[in-house]
């Protein structure tokens, strides 16, 4: 018998949360290191049926990996550039955005004085003392911290992909190496449900990111909203967060729509279409487009983004569901973790009846 198995039980669940703790704190420690590795691994798993398809064609390795690495480095350097240059234009009439901010803010602060008794002074000088500690939260230096590492990871990521596409069958043949040689068809098993998984899921994210985003920019537009399309892209990227991303994504134009128009019905209509749009990607893209291979339940999804979010921030809200669906795969292969993996999973077994209560039932009777 294994001597894991003789360990007694609340031993085992002791032993696995102190593992869990560490591996998570590690991961919070090492995450300039490791997010731009994670990253650069996912890309590498995306571009691998191009590269094997400039191989089939008698191309070099190094010349197929090198061209598909710089023509999707191309490809996201453009999606940048459209987006910067629609931000750029919102720049350009930020001061009469900003005048009528000022004017609805002053509004609200007369609003509230008047029906909450309390001094426009004090409101003033609540809303200056939070704008003071928000701008300290966001100093110069730190804003030059965070873009200098978004350059370095923006330099780093195609690169080790590159790596990573080349040395992939020295990997994968390190990978089997730590296994017996009776566990490698099941390793195989595993890597290659691992890889259809992630690839099937960035794609479908891409294809659900590109409908929202012309979803949201369209109905912006009828609208007549400022800056529909910087607006709706906005909305669709942050929408790739599962659950959540949606209904922070509405806040922007809600807030543009309210500062820019006269009426606050545009705010309430904004309000209605997003939710109508949410309700579509929810019920049919996701499930359809998005989700089809990767099977995690809601519940489980909720509390890894928020952990990603924890260890790795918004980048780990985003990579929370490819790793999580990574891990079920490992589990669902492993015959003493298939019980995580069944927790992970979004199978939903029938009301089990143990034997208690099978026996309380039979007395009732």
């Amino acid at each position: 018998m294994n001597s894991f198995n003789k360990i007694p039980f609340y031993a085992k669940v002791a032993l696995i949360f102190i593992c869990v703790f560490f591996l998570v704190y590690g991961m919070y420690l090492s995450r300039e290191i490791m997010l731009p590795l994670v990253f650069a691994l996912l890309v590498a798993i995306l571009l691998n049926p191009l590269v094997n398809f400039l191989l089939s064609k008698k191309i070099e390795k190094i010349t197929s990996i090198s061209i598909v690495v710089v023509i999707a480095t191309l490809a996201v350097m453009g999606a940048i550039y459209l987006i910067s240059s629609q931000i750029a234009l919102l720049r350009e009439t930020f001061p009469e955005v900003k005048d009528k901010f000022n004017a609805l803010n002053t509004q609200f602060v007369r609003w509230v004085s008047i029906n909450f008794k309390i001094p426009e002074t004090s409101i003033n000088s609540w809303i200056k003392q939070s704008e003071n500690q928000i701008m300290q939260n966001f100093s110069m230096g730190e804003n030059l911290a965070i873009f200098g590492r978004l350059m370095m990871d923006g330099i780093l990521v195609p690169i080790y992909a590159f790596l990573f596409l080349y040395y992939k069958p020295l990997l994968l043949d390190f990978i089997l190496r730590l296994f017996k040689i009776d566990h490698h068809v099941a390793v195989t098993e595993v890597l290659l449900s691992t890889k259809k998984i992630i690839q099937s899921y960035l794609v479908g994210l891409f294809i659900e990111l590109i409908i929202v985003a012309i979803l949201n920019s369209a109905c912006l537009l009828l609208l007549g909203i400022d800056y529909a399309v910087i607006l709706g892209v906005i909305g669709a990227i942050i929408n790739i967060i599962p659950y959540i991303g949606g209904m922070i994504g509405m806040i922007f134009p809600m807030i543009i729509a309210l500062i820019t128009k006269d009426s606050v019905s545009y705010t309430i209509y904004i309000f209605i279409i997003y939710t109508i749009i949410q309700f579509v990607d929810n019920h049919y893209l996701k499930p359809y487009v998005v989700a089809s291979r990767v099977k995690i339940n809601a519940l489980i999804a909720l509390i890894v983004i928020f952990i990603g979010e924890a260890v790795w921030g918004i980048s780990g809200m985003f990579l929370s569901i490819p790793l999580t669906a990574m891990v079920k795969v490992i589990f669902d292969h492993i015959e003493p973790l298939k019980p995580w993996g069944l927790l992970l999973g979004n199978t939903v077994p029938p009301t089990p009846k143990f034997a208690f209560m099978r026996k309380k039932q039979k007395s009732i009777s």
